[in-house]
Parts: C-alpha cells; sequence; structure tokens
C-alpha cells in the first residue's frame, strides 16, 4: 500500500519551515502557537494519543471496506469484471483527487481539526450507507445471492462510495499535519518519533483490516438463503470510523489549534497562472526576451516566490510519466484479486481468502524497506554504482512491469486448467447412465461410443448445431438444443429420458456447485446446513452451492428413510451426483452414489501470486519512497505541499488510466491485458529515463539564499513600479475630469 510506505500530507502557508522526518514533511510553524497547559507522558503530549488512534481506525475502516469491494460488484451486484475493475478505480481515483480539496479547506478555511471533525462526519456516514447497501431484500430469496431491487442498492453504494472518498481524501492531508503541530519547537526528537509510531498505526490499520474484513465477508448471512456477508464486511468498517471519530473529538480541549493562514498551492496556481496569462497577452509584442516562461510573472511576483515555483515545475515536470506505474499497483485489489477467485486457497492449516491475499503487500513492505536500505543499497554503493533517486525509480517502474509480466504467466497457467466452454456457434453434450448396464450411444455424425452403467461419458462432446439426433440405448431421439449451452443427457434402456442444463461458468468466488440426480422410483429431498432441495424420478435438483472442504449432504425421502453423502471438495468445482435405482436406505451413501466430476478444482495454487506480490512491492518500495525522498530535497522548503498534491494526483490519474484500459480496451484475454499494461510501463520507463539522463540536481536552499539576498531590493523595485502606475492612474483619470467638465 502506498500509504504504508509513506504518509502523504499538505501543508499549509508561506511562512512555515518545512522539516522532514522520517519520509514525512511536517510544518514547524514561525508563527507563534497557541499556549495552553496540556498533560504529558513521557515528554510526549497526551493529545498525540487520540490522534494515532483515529489513524489506526480510520485505515481499518479504509482498506477493510477496500478489500471487499470488487467482489462486492461482482457477486453481490452482478456486473462483470471490467465493469468491476472500472467502479473500483474510479473509486480509487476520486480518493486521491480530493485532498486538494482537503488541503484547501484546511489551510484557507476551516483549520485542520474542523476540517477533520466535519469530512469524518461525511466518510462515516459514507461507511454506513454502504454497509446498509449490502443488506439483501426482505422479499429476496434467490439462491444466486443478488438481490432483486439492484438499482436501490447500487444507488445506495454509489452513494456511499462518494461520500467515502470526499472523507478519506478530504482528512488525508490534515491528520498527520495536524499532529505534528502538537508538538513544541524544542520537541523535534519526539516528534520524530510520534511520525515512526504514526506510520505503524498507518501498517496497523491496513495490515489487520485486510486480513479480518475478508473473513468477516466469507460467514454466511441472509433470511431465506445463505449469501456472503457484505453487510457484516462493510459494517466493521463502518463502526470502526465512528469509534475514529468519537475518539478525535473526546481529545479537542488537548489539542493545539492554529488558524487557518492561506495555502500556498493556491499562490503556486496564482503565480503559474498569471505567468501563463501574462504571457500570453504579450505574444507577438516587442519585449524584452525573457530566459524562463515563469519570469513573465516578475510584474506582480517576488524573484524569490519565481524562483521557488521554478523548481516546483521542474519536478511536476518529471511526474508526467509516474501514473503508469499506479495504473499497475492499484490493481491489486481488483484484478489480482479477481484472479485469486480462480485459485486454490488452501494453504493446509489455513485456507486464504481470495480478497486476503492483498496482505502480502503490506507484510513484504514491512520487510523490505529496512533490508533495501541496510542491505542492498549500501551494496550497491559498495560496487561504486552510482544509483540516483531517478534511477531507483525508473527500476521500481521495471520491477513493477515486470511483476505484470510473472501475473501475465500465471494467468496462462490457469487458463490451461480452466473448462473449455462452447463458443456462441457451438453446443456440449455429456451422457449419464443411470442404468446398471452399459449402453451405446451414437449422436449424429458422430461415431458409437459406449457409457457405463450409473457413470458418465469421460468428456464433453462439441457439437456445431443447435438440434442434433441422438441415439440412446439403440433408440432415436432429437435433442433440441441453444447454441453456448452445456448439457447432461440422462439416458437408460428405452432411450434419451431428460436433458438438464449445465453450468456454463466456474461457480464464483471459489465455491463448488453439486447437484444430485435422481435414479430412485419417489422424490428425494437434500439438505445441507440450511439449504433444502429436491429431485424427482429421472430428474436433476437444483446446483447447490457450498465450500471447500469435508461437506455433509442429507438425503431422505420424507418418511424415515434418511442416509449422509459426504464430499471431499476443493475450490471452483462441479459435480452431478447419480443416486442410483439400486439404492436402499439403510446403504451408506458413500459407497452407493456415483459423483461425476463436470469441471476440476481450482489446481494453480494461490500461493504463485507471492511472485507477483514480492516484484510490485520492490518496486514500490524502490519507487515510491525514493520519489517523495527526491521531490522533497529538489523543492524549495515551504513549497513541499504542492508536490505532494501533485504525488496525490498521479495516483487518481493511474487509476484513470485502468479504468479506460478495462472498459476500451476489450482484449480477449485477461493475459493479453497484463502483458499490455507490462508493456506501456516499460515504454513509459524508457521515456522517464532519459528525462532522468537530462535532469540536473539543485539545492533549493541555495538558491533560496540567493534570492532572499535580492527580495528586498527586488520589493523596493515593485513599491516603485507600483506607485508610478498609481500616478499614471491618478493623471489620467485628472485629464478625464478636466475633459468631462469642459464637455
Amino acid at each position: 500500500m502506498n500509504e504504508a510506505s509513506l504518509h502523504l500530507t499538505i501543508l499549509s502557508p508561506v511562512d512555515q519551515k518545512t522539516v522532514s522526518v522520517g519520509g514525512v514533511t511536517m510544518a514547524d510553524k514561525e508563527g507563534h502557537k497557541q499556549k495552553k497547559e496540556r498533560a504529558s507522558c513521557f515528554g510526549y503530549p497526551v493529545s498525540i494519543f487520540f490522534i494515532v488512534v483515529n489513524e489506526f481506525c480510520e485505515r481499518f475502516s479504509y482498506y477493510g471496506m477496500k478489500a471487499v469491494l470488487v467482489l462486492y460488484f461482482k457477486y453481490f451486484i452482478g456486473w462483470d469484471d471490467d465493469l468491476s475493475t472500472t467502479i473500483y478505480h474510479t473509486f480509487v481515483a476520486l480518493c486521491y483527487l480530493t485532498p486538494i480539496m482537503g488541503a484547501i479547506i484546511a489551510d484557507s478555511w476551516l483549520g485542520k481539526f474542523k476540517t477533520i471533525v466535519y469530512l469524518s462526519i461525511v466518510y462515516t456516514i459514507g461507511q454506513v450507507i454502504m454497509a446498509i447497501s449490502a443488506i439483501h431484500d426482505i422479499t429476496d430469496a434467490n439462491r444466486d445471492g443478488k438481490p432483486d431491487n439492484k438499482t436501490l442498492h447500487i444507488s445506495l453504494s454509489m452513494l456511499g462510495l462518494i461520500l467515502i472518498a470526499l472523507g478519506t481524501g478530504g482528512i488525508k492531508p490534515c491528520v498527520a499535519a495536524f499532529g505534528g503541530d502538537q508538538f513544541e519547537d524544542h520537541q523535534e526528537k519526539q516528534r520524530s518519533t510520534f511520525f515512526s509510531i504514526f506510520y505503524l498505526s498507518i501498517n496497523a490499520g491496513s495490515l489487520l483490516s485486510t486480513l479480518i474484513t475478508p473473513i468477516l465477508r466469507s460467514q454466511e448471512c441472509g433470511i431465506y438463503a445463505k449469501q456472503s456477508c457484505y453487510p457484516l464486511a462493510f459494517g466493521v468498517p463502518a463502526a470502526l470510523m465512528v469509534v475514529a471519530l468519537i475518539v478525535f473529538v473526546i481529545g479537542h480541549k488537548m489539542y493545539i489549534m492554529e488558524s487557518p493562514k492561506g495555502n500556498i498551492l493556491l499562490q503556486v496556481i496564482n503565480c503559474i497562472g498569471f505567468a501563463l496569462n501574462n504571457r500570453f497577452r504579450h505574444r507577438g509584442k516587442q519585449y524584452p526576451k525573457r530566459e524562463h516562461w515563469m519570469d513573465w510573472a516578475e510584474e506582480k511576483y517576488d524573484k524569490l516566490l519565481i524562483a521557488q515555483v521554478k523548481m516546483v515545475v521542474k519536478v511536476l515536470f518529471l511526474y508526467i510519466p509516474l501514473p503508469m506505474f499506479w495504473a499497475l499497483f492499484d490493481q491489486q485489489g481488483s484484478r489480482w484479486t479477481i484472479q485469486a477467485t480462480t485459485m486454490d486457497g488452501n494453504f493446509g492449516g489455513f485456507v486464504i481468502q481470495p480478497d486476503q491475499m492483498q496482505i502480502v503487500n503490506p507484510i513484504l513492505i514491512v520487510i523490505m524497506v529496512p533490508i533495501m536500505d541496510s542491505a542492498i543499497y549500501p551494496l550497491i554503493k559498495l560496487c561504486r554504482i552510482n544509483f540516483t533517486p531517478l534511477r531507483k525509480m525508473t527500476v521500481g517502474m521495471v520491477l513493477a512491469a515486470l511483476a505484470f509480466v510473472a501475473a501475465a504467466l500465471l494467468q496462462l497457467q490457469i487458463d490451461e486448467t480452466m473448462p473449455k466452454f462452447p463458443s456462441t456457434s457451438q453446443t456440449q453434450l455429456k451422457f449419464l447412465n443411470v442404468e446398471s448396464t452399459s449402453l451405446p450411444v451414437v449422436v449424429e455424425g458422430q461415431d458409437q461410443f459406449m457409457v457405463p452403467g450409473f457413470n458418465a461419458s469421460s468428456e464433453y462432446l462439441t457439437l456445431d448445431k443447435e438440434n442434433v439426433t441422438i441415439s440412446a440405448g439403440g433408440v432415436n431421439d432429437t435433442a433440441f438444443l441453444k447454441t453456448g449451452t452445456r448439457h447432461t443427457v440422462l439416458m437408460n434402456a428405452a432411450g434419451m429420458r431428460n436433458t438438464l442444463d449445465d453450468l456454463t461458468e466456474k461457480p464464483e468466488q471459489g465455491l463448488n456447485a453439486i447437484r444430485f440426480v435422481n435414479g430412485w422410483e419417489n422424490r428425494l429431498n437434500v439438505s445441507v446446513k440450511s439449504d433444502n432441495v429436491h429431485a424427482d424420478p429421472l430428474d436433476a435438483s437444483v446446483y447447490l452451492l457450498v465450500p471447500h472442504g469435508k461437506v455433509n449432504f442429507t438425503i431422505f425421502d420424507g418418511g424415515d428413510g434418511k442416509c449422509h453423502y459426504i464430499m471431499q471438495l476443493g475450490f471452483g468445482s462441479t459435480y452431478t451426483v447419480l443416486i442410483p435405482s439400486t439404492f436402499a436406505f439403510g446403504q451408506t451413501c458413500s459407497e452407493s452414489f456415483e459423483a461425476v466430476q463436470d469441471m476440476e478444482p481450482n489446481r494453480i495454487h494461490m500461493a504463485w501470486q507471492v511472485i507477483q506480490y514480492f516484484l510490485l512491492t520492490c518496486g514500490e518500495v524502490v519507487y515510491s519512497v525514493t520519489g517523495l525522498d527526491f521531490s522533497y530535497s529538489q523543492a524549495p522548503s515551504n513549497m513541499k505541499s504542492v508536490l505532494q498534491a501533485g504525488w496525490l494526483l498521479t495516483v487518481a490519474v493511474g487509476n484513470i488510466i485502468v479504468l479506460i484500459v478495462a472498459e476500451a480496451g476489450s482484449l480477449p484475454d485477461q493475459w493479453a491485458e497484463y502483458l499490455l499494461f507490462a508493456s506501456l510501463l516499460v515504454a513509459v520507463s524508457i521515456i522517464f529515463a532519459i528525462m532522468a539522463y537530462f535532469y540536473t540536481y539543485i539545492d533549493p536552499n541555495e538558491i533560496e539564499a540567493k534570492f532572499k539576498e535580492l527580495e528586498p531590493e527586488d520589493k523596493k523595485r515593485k513599491e516603485m513600479q507600483m506607485t508610478a502606475k498609481d500616478n499614471m492612474a491618478y493623471v489620467h483619470n485628472e485629464n478625464t475630469n478636466i475633459k468631462q467638465t469642459k464637455i
């Protein structure tokens, strides 16, 4: 998680002295802080306890909700992979666009405390609405787990996500900065330790929520049928957000609060806007040539501010290729999670849910950051390789591209194990013999084959026609089928008896689909847990969706007859279980029934995803941490906030790229889409490497010092110019008045 690497804060006004502490930039106000007697513990203000707890709960709330979000779209709302991915990345992009709004509100209007409180209320309402949106309709008795009134659920979830994006994005630039404000000028050491604790709370919140909320989602809940418990998975993060808000408000009497004094971000935007507008107004006119286009702002702004903006613009130019990295990085929660649903999550003593695999990222971050700092970088230095920050970022991009190559190779292996479903012009048939003796079958245009007694033909037969003549046991019949479908034909000595509709896709979420074919003389009932279905003679029950592991089915005839049938199931399989005509209650079900596997379980283990997670996390550590450190080192001290805003925008744009590719790309195979993203990032990394080659590193402090010496003269010159302009305006007005008097 990119926030686990560095928590981004947008700071405020020009009168700040900015200090980088543990990779986090904080502002040490030169202005006077509000003085009050405050409780302290080991030299630390007690108020930071409330801020750290607030951050832990808020990160738990955000990452917990986000961990299950794409599966909620896919399995509860019922959207396909592409639309689920698009909405997911639209939400993430919005979360990284709104911090600019939060920074402006806090620094120019409400102040940090009120901004955090008000937007946390919005945030909490959004989380509660998300939990409500996942509650099934009271009348919903569907077994597919999808709601009846889909429009209502979609509307509520979209409203909830918008409010969450406004809340989490709006408070993002305020919380860490507000924590730094609680320390006095002489407490720099304590402030540094605070940010280490703050960083730990971010990791702890994201780690625990990514582990816990998928477990909550996998619980069964529902009124008529048992579905995945999304209300619980969203409800717990909502409760944590309520706790975050309450804890933060409780500590309000202990906080140091500072009044808003204006936003440096707006000053930078205004300065750039004036320079561009001034240059545009004077195009084609004879003016002395200016060294840099920002010099056109000299008529209004000090040379010091212009020089600072030049440094910022120089770094922002390097940001242009960066969104492509985030386009790949944030697919952990969308495409990679969907990929995990087609894999085997059994790790022996425990089972990993598809959305829990995202926990690999924060775990690897905690491991890789110290390894990089204490081992890899010193080793590279010993080899006398000039591993500059921009070169590190280029390597990070390449590692992320390799992660998607690994994901593509893994997807190819998964695709090979997937059933070969019929195309839109084909049908597929399998034959199930409910007789005890073998029967010959001849399908129109095919060779004769034998189907064993109380068993099925080994594979599906693919046909390029809808209606087909079938000879089963020497009796000719015509099967009326539709293209794009799969069927199992029930047959006995009297010929074709029934045609069953089979599944044409893998069961969702790694569940197993089991149905029972009744070859017995009476109707039979089958139950598992709270689900009950029936099967008429020479017919099949509906599919029962059951999880992996040992599953106990109870078969009974409505009277005293009853037995148990136990199956050991993997992930994503389908079975047709034949109850033979010779079956009699009192026998052991497991020995009497015949289970025919229609789709084999997922064979590729989820552990293979660790490779791509490892490569991507290494890329993140090299890219993200280095990128911010580089930005801080190359920016003026009072404009770190502007670059942080730019950095957040690259994350937002990266997510927009994903949703564009997901909707417009329409690649037939997922592995091809992975390779497309990898290729795009390699191309972007080459462009970035060229840009980095021509970049000249600077010392902002040295440049600022030079212009600060010139600042008094510059101000004096501008004052004289303004006085001259006022005098000219006065003379012009006087002349105008004289002319009007004469008239």
